[in-house]
């Protein structure tokens, strides 16, 4: 089955076309393209993303992006004639331009470029519906409507974060499959071969706005035992970067500063070398692990956001350069963003005894995390508590963790697979949708 996603949830606009085999319990991909616009250069000036000017962009950009996608995956072939009656009757233009209304750039484009070309062979249009920014996510939602009604295709209605959960499935996105078998290394074929996800199965998603701890018992059963009561933890790396006037997005800032820590480890200060460990204990640069040891799932970042910020107010106040010392601060802000995250998904793993752990979203790019819940993994198949329990950590790609249109058509595809289809009148954009 050929899927055509759209994904337009926040500040990435992006169509992919991926092929999907297999039974949904067991399904396999090929990505044929997937094709990511990012914003943050627009963004950027402003610190966050701006849901109106998000939504323009997407506006501006799908056709193109839709364009570029099929002239990769080889879909893209042109007619020889430009008649929009031929291919977009008289009553299917009335429902086009009712449909694309509110977006007279996009319809425009539309009615310029669809009809020069063949309806790509493809089998069903997957997009995204929610969580998101509504004013973008409505966008995708409606080119999606629209291509579906003038190529009489079936539409499916994706859930962001399932796609962000079935990133590992893409096979050529890189599944990584990290099994730590106790008596042996990793060999190189541990990441060639397709390893089927046993179930139950714990994913924890982490991103800009969500943080949180989903038990699958197979795909497309889903409970979240854990999520975020305030900031989620790619929020906070945002905001605690702003403070100390790193550039936007702020996760991988910190992330940047905290390798130039680990990587140096003697500072010039007051004329003399001296050893950071010995400034970090001076300056007391500890940082508060929000949750870590509570009886629930549930996480909270926005008391670390806090104490950073009296932090740097009382380095402030003490006549301290800040900007000698970001890169030790931004270390300890990783570390105890790292710390939560890996303890209360170990703690989940145990109790709900799952087979695989799964880690997707944007924050699940970032290397200390990837590299720290590896190695949490292998200790805890050592703990004499689930000695026996076989424990798989999958991890997508890490060009698969940020918002992108191939997820988003593998989801789609485990709801094709089983008849799963919206009816394209009634889909609408839910900004708060959960799984």
């Amino acid at each position: 089955m050929i899927i055509l996603a759209i994904e337009t949830s926040c500040d990435e606009t992006s169509v992919a076309i991926i092929e999907g085999k297999g039974k949904s319990e067991n399904p396999s991909f090929k990505i044929l393209s997937n094709v990511v616009l990012s914003q943050v250069k627009i963004h950027k000036n402003w610190g966050g993303v701006v849901p109106m000017m998000a939504k323009r962009e997407h506006s501006k950009n799908l056709i193109a992006i839709l364009e570029k996608s099929l002239r990769k995956s080889s879909f893209l072939i042109s007619r020889s004639e430009f008649l929009i009656s031929k291919q977009i009757q008289n009553s299917k233009l009335r429902i086009i331009n009712k449909i694309l209304e509110r977006e007279p750039e996009l319809l425009q484009q539309f009615l310029k470029f669809i009809p020069t070309i063949k309806p790509p062979k493809i089998d069903a249009i997957a997009v995204t519906i929610g969580p998101g920014l509504e004013p973008a996510l409505w966008v995708g939602i409606n080119f999606a409507r629209a291509l579906a009604s003038v190529w009489d295709k079936p539409i499916v209605a994706v859930n962001h974060m399932e796609g962000h959960m079935v990133a590992v499935l893409l096979q050529n996105g890189g599944i990584s499959n990290f099994q730590f078998p106790i008596s042996k290394q990793i060999t190189k074929s541990n990441f060639k071969n397709k390893k089927q996800i046993k179930f139950p199965a714990l994913a924890l998603l982490v991103s800009g706005g969500h943080t949180e701890l989903v038990l699958i018992k197979k795909w497309g059963d889903y409970k979240i035992i854990g999520e975020t009561r305030d900031d989620a933890a790619g929020e906070c790396f945002d905001k605690t970067a702003r403070m100390l006037e790193l550039p936007y997005p702020g996760g991988p800032q910190i992330a940047k500063q905290a390798e130039n820590f680990k990587k140096y480890p003697l500072a010039f200060r007051m004329g003399g070398w001296v050893r950071r460990e010995m400034e970090k204990e001076a300056f007391n640069i500890k940082l508060p692990r929000p949750m870590i040891d509570s009886k629930d799932y549930d996480f909270s970042f926005s008391g670390l956001k806090t104490a950073v910020l009296y932090m740097l107010r009382d380095m402030k106040e003490r006549h301290i350069n800040i900007g000698d010392f970001t890169p030790m601060i931004c270390n300890e802000i990783q570390q105890a963003i790292v710390d939560v995250l890996i303890t209360k998904t170990i703690k989940a793993a145990k109790e709900f005894s799952a087979k695989s752990i799964i880690l997707g979203g944007g924050v699940a790019a970032n290397h200390e995390l990837r590299a720290q819940m590896k190695k949490a993994v292998l200790m805890s198949r050592r703990d004499l508590d689930i000695r026996g329990q076989t424990t798989a950590l999958y991890l997508p790609s890490a060009k698969l963790t940020t918002d992108n249109a191939a997820m988003i058509g593998a989801a789609g595809y485990l709801h094709a697979a089983s008849g799963d289809f919206a009816k394209s009148e009634k889909m609408e954009a839910q900004g708060n949708l959960s799984l």
